[in-house]
């Protein structure tokens, strides 16, 4: 019989992904404080953080078969309940400039190793997802983005029309939009309204 507290983390999401409970309830019991102390900066109840913390276990191993392909169950679990907090968040109030405020607002005033773990993780999809569009567009939006360029900058930058300029930011949104959503689950606007911060 293992002795789980002596077990990684990658042995546990393993025989996690067997649905061992015991490795689950060890996971839990290993992240429990971090989590509650991660999310209630973003929910500020305890009892919201209480019943938060439980949802996003639960998440986790009701969706366990995702962890076949998660390389650090660390940051795979602090972006699900990033994701969980923000969709709360989402439910909670209706206009999304107090969601984005609330957003900007914890990831400039509260950071921690939770927090640069999660926007790693962000960081990472968008990069994944950019690799999967073509260059021209991929270019396009990582200078609008990452470097704050008009579409008219851009455009006499790269020799082309502004309405190519637009028309290539249309497509790289639309390809984050739909990944963000399936893959998140969360709004485009949230994710970067996380990432960038201008």
């Amino acid at each position: 019989m293992y002795n789980l507290q002596l077990l990684s983390d990658h042995q546990l999401q393993q025989m996690l992904l067997e649905s061992n409970y015991d490795a689950f309830t060890e996971l839990y019991s290993r992240y429990q404080t971090e989590l509650h102390r991660f999310l209630f900066r973003f929910l500020q109840s305890s009892t919201a953080t209480e019943d938060a913390a439980q949802d996003v276990f639960t998440k986790i191993w009701e969706n366990r078969s995702k962890l076949q392909n998660v390389k650090v169950f660390k940051a795979y679990l602090f972006v699900v309940a990033r994701n969980h907090a923000l969709d709360s968040l989402k439910k909670g109030f209706r206009s999304g400039n107090t969601i984005k405020e609330i957003t900007e607002s914890f990831s400039y005033q509260s950071r921690s190793a939770e927090d640069d773990l999660v926007s790693k993780e962000y960081l990472n999809f968008i990069e994944k997802t950019l690799h999967a569009i073509p260059h021209r567009s991929r270019e396009i939006f990582l200078l609008c983005r990452e470097q704050n360029k008009s579409y008219d900058e851009v455009a006499t930058d790269l020799g082309i029309s502004r309405n190519a300029v637009k028309n290539h930011m249309v497509f790289a949104m639309k390809v984050l939009r739909a990944n963000t959503e399936r893959d998140l689950g969360i709004t485009l606007s949230l994710l970067l309204a996380a990432i960038y911060k201008h």
